[in-house]
């Protein structure tokens, strides 16, 4: 039983970012443990003003250093990940990810910010000491609706990825070889 924790960095309350966390929580909830942290509910003035003493983002950081393994979810905006989830990624201690399995997922318009995930998210983790980051998701817009915080899938293939790689980090975390997880 591995322990998961899903960052996410929408600053929408709804949005597919916010239905995709959602979605790949269900995934990793059977046989193991998992937190969310929604960057949007963390006091704005604690990321703004770089609080590192408040008691949230303390908190935030205490349940990323206890987790095996993170999830980090953000819209594509100006090609690359929110400022949002910038101004919480800036309060996290140097070689905070050490020996943590990483699955970064972006969410975007178009296909054009396909790249955004290994020239802007990814080198952030390597800064913050992940060495096992697995082949992030990249979906557009257009192959996942939303309603709330539940997603609806358009295009099987975007689905089947996610699931795929979700079953990979589960996999790298416990150990074992990868299953498919169907959907």
């Amino acid at each position: 039983m591995g322990k998961f924790v899903i960052v996410s960095g929408s600053p929408a309350e709804f949005s597919r970012s916010a239905a995709i966390a959602k979605f790949v929580g269900e995934l990793l909830e059977e046989n193991n443990e998992v937190e969310f942290i929604h960057v949007k509910d963390l006091p704005p003035e604690d990321l703004v003003y770089a609080k590192w003493d408040s008691e949230a983002i303390k908190k935030s950081i205490r349940l990323i250093e206890s987790a095996d393994a993170l999830v980090v979810i953000s819209p594509v905006y100006k090609a690359s990940y929110t400022g949002l989830l910038k101004t919480f990624i800036d309060l996290l201690p140097e070689k905070s990810l050490v020996n943590k399995t990483i699955l970064p997922i972006l969410n975007g318009g178009t296909v054009a910010h396909l790249l955004s995930l290994e020239y802007a998210f990814k080198p952030v983790f390597s800064v913050l000491g992940a060495t096992d980051i697995v082949n992030g998701v990249y979906l557009v817009d257009s192959q996942v609706q939303y309603r709330e915080t539940e997603i609806t899938f358009i295009e099987n293939e975007a689905e089947q990825r996610l699931r795929n790689n979700v079953s990979e980090l589960i996999s790298r975390v416990n150990n074992q070889p990868t299953l498919v997880i169907k959907g």
